[in-house]
């Protein structure tokens, strides 16, 4: 059975139906003719001579919402993009290189970007309009997406020679700003310290973080502060922490169940745009493990385990992957999921309601639309004196109401969850379990870590070959730079935590396959392989956005994989690619801090540290306490029964005990200090 609207066959549907992204099955439904990108719509493009109307979102994106129900569900609007247009839906999650290139596009043409992104394209993919979201009527100064649709399709049929034109001078752009990444000097020790002062410079003293609202979290920025400390920069330290604490009192950080949100609407991070991104509580649960290992704060640890619980329960497949993202909305409303109304509050809390009334500074009118998002108004040593508690009093009654307030939650309608797994994702992840794992003595952690990585080495590697995205079983063809240099640094990090060869010789192999798919012979890497589609340009993003910098990723990969293998080869390819972008790194540290990190551990000092012995005894495992409970990122670890294997790094390789016991070397600068039995003296020769 079908039904036909103005001349829609809902028989065939549209042609998302047959694909496994939740955010173009979010679509499948629509009367918009949509295709997914392929060479079925392209040629159908050149074949009837129409143009392209792009978009590309994803499933948590509140705004491609409300643009898919206010246009992409009106059955005039799709009838006339139907007529006019081809239309193809991206999943940027998935595409993040025809992403990459038309947000590039967009932003040339109009100064911003952003989600849902809205692309016109000539049938030869060049673009020549675009914008982001567009209204059903005139509103926000904005014209109405039918003036668009009817604009674009003017020009197309009666301005050819413009529109052609504007392609041109468009693609000329892209295609230039590749070609003017220029190979400079290397980094020094002078750069790190002038790309830390800006950072310092531009902190937001009033409110943490960097820039006005809306707040984006900036874990990368807030790892390479941390650096700094480490090399003595007295300064470095303090805003580090304090955007951290800045950050847990709520509102962006969802105190009840765990875990961020995807940034702040407002300078004080209180109201958020309520998205929870897999990445983004990846790459935070690290900067809070990295500041808890610097000062002990319980707090930051707190974060950490209550982000990993997060992300445990609520976005693990049931065969160790890790979901990708939880929607912004619940029942049409963004947020529903996350706020209260304070008679709920005292009806769950009963007793205990007036203290977390204080703590969080509820009131009848709430903070947000009538309704309480929960961010702490007084802190722990005012409700001590308020209540006459302990510090250990008021910990344990706020994890009582946020236990309590949890359990209520699970019964109201949950966000969608986008359950496909992305490699690079996972891998960030991975790397937050297999860290915090030892650091926190947690063999839970671990068991996740290895179960994830497994996950990854099979269901996303078929057949031996890397992929990007899986779900129900099913991988998408593609593969990108970002997913080899972050997987190769999950595994290193995995290794470091439980010493299975199998996780680092793996590491070793993808290294080699990076480096054959996707090296540009000029310095760096390309984001897409050698073998991919042919797209406008070949895409070679150099900055971090969200998530790291394929470039950047592939510099610390490459740097970490030397020093465990003396592989100089790989060390030089990782300063060729940091080159490119010391000159725009230093002046914009927010957009390269994850280079800059890359950079702090190509500069070193680095430490090589070997340990041998028999993993059972005391001091075998004593010495890797001490390493493990330390912050020092610009260190490898190798540890190993003796004799090593074969397939064992070659950092272990030619280390003898020394009296037949537990022995550690620590090497620096292609020179090695005494080894040693004792785990004093590693601690003094680690200092």
């Amino acid at each position: 059975m079908w039904i036909k609207i103005i001349g829609y066959n809902h028989s065939e549907m549209n042609k998302l139906t047959s694909t496994t992204s939740p955010y173009l099955l979010q679509h499948a439904a629509n009367p918009v003719d949509w295709f997914s990108w392929g060479y079925e719509a392209l040629q159908k493009a050149r074949d009837e001579d129409k143009p392209i109307f792009l978009s590309i979102g994803y499933a948590a994106c509140h705004w491609c919402h409300v643009m898919a129900h206010e246009s992409f569900e009106n059955v005039e609007t799709a009838a006339y993009l139907n007529e006019h247009f081809i239309s193809i839906k991206v999943d940027r999650e998935e595409r993040p290189d025809i992403d990459s290139i038309y947000m590039q596009a967009v932003v040339s043409l109009t100064g911003q970007g952003g989600w849902p992104l809205s692309v016109f394209l000539m049938p030869n993919l060049r673009p020549f309009y675009g914008g982001t979201y567009f209204p059903p009527v005139r509103r926000y100064n904005m014209p109405s997406f039918m003036e668009v649709l009817r604009a674009v399709q003017d020009a197309w049929q009666n301005r050819r020679g413009e529109v052609m034109n504007a392609g041109q001078q468009i693609t000329i752009h892209l295609q230039n700003q590749g070609m003017n990444i220029t190979t400079s000097e290397s980094f020094t020790q002078d750069d790190l310290l002038i790309a830390g002062n800006i950072l310092i410079q531009g902190y937001d003293w009033m409110h943490g973080g960097w820039g006005a609202a809306p707040k984006f979290p900036q874990p990368m920025a807030i790892e390479f502060l941390l650096r700094r400390h480490l090399d003595g920069d007295k300064d470095s330290l303090k805003p580090a922490i304090h955007t951290l604490h800045a950050m847990a009192r709520g509102g962006m950080y969802d105190v009840v169940g765990g875990g961020f949100h995807r940034y702040s609407t407002d300078a004080d991070w209180l109201v958020p745009h309520f998205e929870k991104m897999l990445y983004d509580n990846a790459q935070l649960a690290l900067a809070y493990l990295h500041a808890w290992q610097l000062t002990g704060n319980p707090s930051f640890r707190r974060v950490v385990e209550e982000t990993l619980g997060f992300i445990r329960r609520e976005m693990t497949h049931p065969e160790g992957g890790f979901y990708s993202s939880l929607d912004a909305d619940s029942e049409g409303e963004e947020g529903k999921f996350y706020v209260w109304g304070l008679d709920e509050i005292r009806e769950r809390l009963g007793k205990d309601s007036e203290f977390f009334e204080m703590a969080y500074g509820i009131t009848p009118r709430g903070n947000w639309e009538g309704k309480t998002i929960l961010q702490r108004t007084l802190d722990d040593s005012t409700l001590v004196s308020r209540f006459g508690l302990t510090r250990e009093q008021v910990t344990e009654k706020l994890d009582e109401c946020h236990r309590r307030l949890l359990q209520a939650r699970t019964g109201r309608v949950r966000p969608g969850t986008d359950d496909k797994v992305l490699t690079t994702w996972n891998a960030l992840a991975l790397s937050a379990f297999s860290q915090t794992a030892v650091a926190f003595d947690r063999s839970d952690y671990l068991e996740i870590a290895a179960r994830n990585a497994d996950f990854l080495l099979t269901s996303l590697r078929p057949e031996g070959q890397l992929r990007r995205s899986w779900r129900d079983g099913h991988t998408t063809r593609e593969v990108f730079l970002e997913d080899y240099a972050a997987l190769i640094i999950g595994l290193l990090d995995l290794y470091q935590a439980d010493f299975n060869n199998r996780w680092y010789m793996v590491a070793s192999e993808l290294a080699e396959g990076m480096i054959e798919k996707f090296q540009d012979a000029s310095g760096g890497f390309f984001d897409t392989p050698k073998d991919a589609e042919a797209l406008l340009t070949r895409p070679k993003d150099l900055q971090d956005n969200a998530t790291p910098s394929g470039n950047a990723l592939a510099a610390e990969a490459l740097l970490k994989l030397g020093a465990f293998s003396e592989n100089n080869e790989w060390q030089e390819l990782a300063w060729k690619a940091l080159a490119q972008v010391k000159e725009m790194a230093v002046r914009y540290p927010t957009a390269f801090a994850r280079h800059l990190s890359a950079a702090h551990f190509a500069l070193g000092p680095v430490k090589q540290v070997a340990v041998v012995g028999d993993p059972q005894e005391v001091t075998f495992q004593g010495m890797l306490k001490v390493l493990w409970n330390r912050y020092q990122p610009n260190r490898v670890l190798a540890a190993s029964h003796f004799p090593p294997g074969k397939d064992a790094p070659a950092l272990l390789q030619e280390r003898p005990l020394k009296d037949r016991k537990t022995t550690a070397y620590v090497c620096e600068k292609f020179a090695c200090k005494k080894p040693t039995n004792s785990i004093e003296e590693l601690e003094k020769q680690l200092d």
